[in-house]
């Protein structure tokens, strides 16, 4: 699990509990998942240790917390480099998506040992997507392009998970051109496939998103009688 650009973020509150942990829960809350590394940023591992240790978690989910680099890729390498051995599938979570439910963790998951060397959960679109060309100034307007076949688009969601191999294959041999660990899949010709993301496993980025994640929160604590 990654704590990405503006960490702070994914410490602050979430109905009276930091977004990071969240989605630690959220993770710890599949019975496939045995660890959960955070990653944090280079110089707030000990901070983000605190805070796990400050809060009730699973006693059947192990927690680990290492520092991470400069950039995703980095990141994601120092996470994968702390896994011990023995463990052969490996999601790789942002931190800022503390609702993602477990079903969609376990659908990956499952994905995963059925022989899918990368699964990304995603969503259909539900707006009409505009390709265009970048203004040639700040401000000034972008003539379009293309207009994609919606059908045929996805947006795509985490957690993402992989075989571990391929997965440190990837780190490994695939520099360039790298948006998310998929990609990087992508780029060593082996296949990735999509199973159903969820409405609810959206980032929390935006003081709108925070609203809307507290709406989720409270909708589940009524379904859910507490």
């Amino acid at each position: 699990m990654r704590l990405g650009p503006g960490a702070p973020k994914a410490l602050r509150a979430l109905n009276g509990t930091p977004i990071l942990i969240h989605a630690v829960r959220a993770m710890a809350a599949s019975r496939a998942v045995s660890l959960v590394i955070v990653v944090a940023p280079p110089d707030g591992a000990p901070e983000v240790k605190t805070l796990l240790d400050d809060h009730a978690l699973p006693e059947r989910t192990d927690f680990l917390v290492v520092p991470g680099g400069d950039s995703r890729q980095e990141s994601v390498r120092a996470g994968l480099d702390a896994l011990p051995p023995g463990i052969d599938i490996v999601l790789v979570h942002d931190a800022a998506r503390p609702l993602v439910p477990v079903d969609t963790v376990d659908g990956v998951i499952a994905a995963v040992r059925e022989g899918a060397p990368a699964v990304v959960p995603a969503l259909p679109l539900t707006d009409t997507v505009k390709q265009v060309e970048p203004a040639a100034a700040p401000g000034e307007a972008e003539p379009v392009v293309a207009t994609p076949e919606r059908a045929r688009l996805r947006a795509v969601q985490t957690p993402q998970g992989f075989d571990r191999a391929t997965l440190v294959r990837a780190h490994e041999s695939v520099t360039d051109n790298v948006t998310d660990d998929a990609s990087m899949v992508e780029q060593l010709g082996l296949p990735v496939v999509v199973v159903p993301g969820h409405e609810e496993a959206f980032k929390v980025t935006r003081p709108l998103d925070l609203l809307l994640a507290e709406a989720v929160l409270a909708r589940r604590r009524a379904n859910d009688g507490f």
